[in-house]
C-alpha cells in the first residue's frame, strides 16, 4: 500500500485547527460593502493592527503604483466607489488589475490606502459611522481572537477582494528578488526532531531558498496551505512559495515523529511564524504535518493555523 494525497491529509487528526478563521472571513464577506470597509477601518485604527515598515520591503509595490495614483487623483466619491467595487468583486478595470496582484502586493495596496485614509488623501469612513448589528458581531468576534488569528483574517479578507472572471486572471509575475537585508542561513534545532529533511525544509524557508526547499519534495509531493487545497508538483509549489512566503520567519519549537504505513514517516512540528506585516510583535501559532516517503522526501506537508496556544502546551512547548 502507498499513500495518496487525500489519505495523507488525515495524518495527526487531533490537530486543533483554528476553524473560526474561515468562518469569520465568510461572515465578513456576507456584509454590505460599506460595512466591510468600515470594519477594515476600525480594525486598523481601533484594534491597533499595525504594519511594520519592514513589510513594504518585501512588496514590489511598483505593480500597484499606477492604480494607487489613479485612485489618489479621483474625487472622494469616486474613491469610495472604487473601494466598494473591490469588496463587491465588481467587473471593472481596477478590480481586474487588483486581482492580478500577488498577495504581498494586495496587502501593500490596502496598507497604502489606509495610510492615505488616515491623512485624508483618500476618502475615509464617515465620522460617526455606525456598523450594522451583523458587522458589529463580526468585529467583536475578531476582537476576541489572539493576534495571529486577527492578522490571518485581515489578510484573507484583503486577498479575496477584486474581480477574477471564472476563466481565471493571469497573476502579475513579480521578479524573484529576495529581501535586501536577508539574514545568513541559520541552523535550527527542534526538540524531539532530528530528521534532516524537516530541518532542511525549515532552514531553506527561512533563507527564502525556495528552490532548495522544493527539491526536498517527492516528484508527486504536495503542500497544503492553511484552509486551502493541496498544491501538487514542483512548479506549483515553487510558484506558491515565491508569491506567499517571502519575509516569513518560521520558528519551529518542538515535534513528534512516528512510523506510518508503507515505510513512510509522519512528523508533526509546532511553533510560530512571524510575518513582515506584524514584525516580532505577533507570532502566528502553526503546526506543520509532514509525511515523508521511504526515500525521506516530502510526500505531503500541511500547514495548519492552530486554534490556540493550547496545541503548543499539549506538546510541552509553553511552560
Amino acid at each position: 500500500m502507498s499513500f495518496t494525497i487525500q489519505a495523507a491529509r488525515s495524518i495527526f487528526p487531533d490537530t486543533q485547527v483554528a476553524n473560526l478563521v474561515p468562518t469569520t472571513v465568510e461572515s465578513f464577506n456576507q456584509l454590505r460593502a460599506e460595512d466591510q470597509l468600515a470594519l477594515l477601518w476600525f480594525a486598523y485604527t481601533e484594534m491597533g493592527v499595525t504594519i511594520t515598515p519592514a513589510a513594504m520591503e518585501v512588496v514590489n509595490i511598483v505593480f500597484a503604483e499606477r492604480t494607487l495614483t489613479q485612485i489618489k487623483q479621483m474625487p472622494s466619491g469616486e474613491q469610495t466607489q472604487v473601494m466598494c467595487d473591490l469588496v463587491n468583486h465588481t467587473d471593472t478595470d481596477i478590480c481586474r488589475t487588483y486581482s492580478s496582484f500577488g498577495t504581498n502586493v494586495k496587502l501593500g495596496f490596502w496598507y497604502q490606502l489606509s495610510e492615505w485614509m488616515k491623512q485624508g488623501i483618500v476618502a475615509p469612513i464617515p465620522k460617526g459611522y455606525q456598523l450594522s448589528p451583523k458587522a458589529s458581531d463580526v468585529l467583536q468576534a475578531i476582537r476576541q481572537m489572539e493576534g495571529g488569528q486577527q492578522l490571518s483574517i485581515l489578510q484573507d479578507i484583503v486577498v479575496n477582494m477584486g474581480y477574477a472572471p471564472t476563466s481565471g486572471t493571469q497573476t502579475v509575475k513579480e521578479p524573484v528578488i529576495a529581501p535586501k537585508d536577508i539574514a545568513p542561513r541559520v541552523k535550527l534545532k527542534i526538540k524531539g526532531i532530528d530528521n534532516l529533511t524537516v530541518l532542511s525544509y525549515m532552514e531553506n524557508m527561512n533563507a527564502f531558498d525556495f528552490q532548495a526547499a522544493v527539491a526536498l519534495f517527492a516528484e508527486d509531493g504536495a503542500l497544503q496551505p492553511p484552509f486551502q487545497e493541496p498544491i501538487v508538483g514542483y512548479e506549483s509549489i515553487l510558484a506558491y512559495m515565491r508569491e506567499e512566503c517571502y519575509g516569513l520567519k518560521l520558528i519551529p519549537e518542538q515535534g513528534v515523529s512516528e512510523p506510518a504505513e508503507a515505510e513512510f514517516t509522519q512528523i508533526k512540528v509546532t511553533g510560530k511564524v512571524q510575518t513582515p506585516w506584524s514584525g516580532e510583535s505577533i507570532g502566528i501559532n502553526l503546526a506543520w504535518r509532514f509525511l515523508l516517503n521511504p526515500q525521506d522526501k516530502i510526500f505531503f506537508v500541511a500547514i495548519d493555523l492552530l486554534a490556540s496556544p493550547q496545541e503548543l502546551l499539549n506538546l510541552g512547548i509553553i511552560r
